[in-house]
């Protein structure tokens, strides 16, 4: 199993424009990338209060 090609990632849009419309592409997008942020906020987040909690003991 290797990295995503160019091909591949073509598909992938072509038939995400297939099934969702040219409208919505943009709108997931944006709400996939908000919720990736968030995510590795959360992350980063807990991280950062394991270290304070380690501290305190």
């Amino acid at each position: 199993m290797g990295r995503i090609g160019f091909g591949e990632l073509v598909l992938i849009l072509a038939v995400a424009l297939l099934f969702f419309g040219a409208q919505r592409l943009p709108e997931i997008g944006s709400a996939l990338g908000k919720a990736i942020r968030e995510f590795n906020a959360a992350l980063k987040g807990e991280a950062k209060d394991d270290k304070d909690a380690a501290g305190k003991n």
